[in-house]
């Protein structure tokens, strides 16, 4: 495994210093400047586009490649660690510790996508180029980086907490720089804010086409991320999130289900109208390429992959006879060259294990699969949800069965919101399974902890060819253990910095 993360570092080193590219528009296919410092020259329309573009490569560095996947569902009942590297081990088991780094890793990525935001909303306010003014440039460039800064906080807020709130990112004072934590509150209005400035000014759709709306910020997206936040914050109101979520749905830019679940994540069928926000990853493109995915998926290279499926989400597919949204997520392989301590202990090579398969193409670490940052199926459940807690049971089970209906399964019928609550809370985890989000889902609903404690996962160990009796896990979750702990060498850094509890 160390030339894996030899690898590893290679590629997010690489990522850091390149461009977003793509093949569909002038936006994607700028080079953006790789430092964030007062010595740039931001003089001109072009200057700020650079950085524009420069700014979503934050979404093809680590997190948004694997991490994002190991916190919401490795952390969860979804999945869990086959490979036994200690830093993700601990996010499977619950106990991550203040030193972990990649816990260093993720807050460092995700305040760089931050920094990269607010250069620009800074920089914008003094050029005065009259290209600028010409199509809404100037309103679309902020409104688009107002968005990925909220996007980057809404990461930050539901995995820490409260954290500090920098707006400004050009100084070197301590006392601007050395800030303290905010509230989860004033975090989330902070995201609220921003979002309502990217909704002033963001379109619906751009000229580009569909591969372009899909691939940066749009009104859409923006309408998507108020209503996922404001159902997620502790303050939350579901009137709100019912208003955003219908927004989306009615939306001018066309927004729909696709008929066929699994064109999805055939890699295919990228762009389509489920789509609100995706990563445009390139295939054999070494620098913007998804190299994530041969983490998950390409048992053929010999060695354990994260975020194995559990056998208890496999079970709760089984449960709904759910066949097409569980042959969309995991696959099944055997001839394996490892054992696995929960699926096949002794390394019986006829014992098929399942790996997680919403992104289908390894390609030896070039990889062109796109994963789902904002998906309409993920709306609309969010609506259910809304609906449910405002007590609309019949509206709740009618947009339910919309997504139900899509894969073949019968109508659910409920009689309780209670009741209901757990059904569409079971109904996310069976369609965005491996895509981020169980993990807050369950924080969200209020049952991470006696969910992750009810749990009854076994391991084994195979000794002389003979499997053993079934060795019970025991996550030992506590509410506590819903956010993670502030990095410690953050903390050495910035003296303001109050840890989470239970840390």
């Amino acid at each position: 495994m160390k030339n894996i993360y030899n690898k590893l570092r290679i590629v997010g080193c690489s990522l850091i210093v390149v461009a977003l590219s793509s093949c569909s528009s002038d936006f994607l296919d700028v080079a953006p400047t790789s430092t964030l410092t007062t010595g740039n020259a931001y003089n001109s329309a072009q200057d700020l586009s650079n950085a524009l573009n420069g700014a979503y490569r934050t979404f093809y560095e680590e997190y948004y490649q694997w991490d994002n996947v190991l916190l919401g569902d490795v952390r969860s009942d979804n999945s869990y660690n086959a490979n036994g590297d200690s830093p993700i081990d601990a996010y499977d088991q619950l106990n991550i510790t203040t030193s972990n780094n990649r816990m260093m890793a993720n807050w460092s990525q995700l305040y760089t996508g931050i920094a990269r935001a607010n250069i620009i909303l800074e920089k914008i306010k003094s050029v005065n180029d009259p290209e600028l003014d010409k199509n809404n440039l100037r309103q679309n460039i902020i409104g688009q980086a107002s968005f990925l800064r909220a996007f980057h906080y809404f990461q930050l807020v539901r995995n820490y907490g409260g954290v500090p709130i920098e707006l400004h990112s050009n100084s070197t004072d301590p006392g601007t720089i050395n800030l303290p934590r905010s509230t989860e509150k004033e975090v989330y209005d902070q995201i609220d804010a921003d979002l309502q400035i990217a909704l002033a000014n963001l379109p619906d759709s751009y000229a580009g086409g569909a591969s372009e709306n899909k691939a940066r910020a749009t009104k859409g997206a923006a309408n998507a991320l108020m209503a996922k936040i404001w159902a997620q914050r502790s303050d939350r109101d579901y009137n709100k999130v019912l208003a955003y979520a219908n927004a989306v749905i009615s939306s001018p830019a066309g927004y729909g289900l696709v008929a066929n679940y699994a064109d999805l994540f055939d890699g295919a069928h990228y762009f389509s109208k489920e789509s609100i926000l995706e990563i445009s990853f390139q295939g054999g493109n070494w620098d913007v390429s998804n190299w994530g995915v041969q983490l998950f998926l390409a048992p053929e290279d010999g060695w354990q992959k994260y975020a194995t499926p559990s056998k208890n989400l496999i079970a709760a597919y089984d449960a709904q006879g759910d066949a097409v949204r569980k042959n969309a997520s995991v696959v099944f392989w055997d001839n394996l060259d490892w054992a696995d301590e929960n699926w096949n202990p002794c390394g019986d090579k006829t014992i098929a294990v399942p790996f997680v398969y919403k992104e289908k193409h390894a390609a030896g670490w070039n990889s062109g699969d796109h994963p789902y940052l904002l998906r309409l199926d993920d709306v609309i459940l969010m609506k259910a949800e809304a609906q449910n807690e405002l007590g609309d049971l019949a509206g709740a089970l009618v947009t339910t069965n919309q997504i139900r209906t899509r894969v073949g399964l019968p109508n659910l019928v409920s009689a309780s919101k209670a009741d209901m609550k757990t059904k569409i809370l079971n109904e996310r985890r069976l369609e965005l399974a491996f895509e981020g989000e169980r993990w807050y889902d369950l924080v969200r609903a209020g049952v991470a902890t006696t969910v992750m404690n009810a749990l009854n996962e076994v391991k084994y160990t195979c000794g002389g060819g003979t499997q053993s009796a079934p060795i019970s896990i025991n996550y030992n979750c506590t509410d506590a253990k819903w956010l993670c702990p502030i990095p410690q060498l953050e903390r050495d850094t910035n003296p303001n910095l109050t840890q989470n509890p239970g840390y």
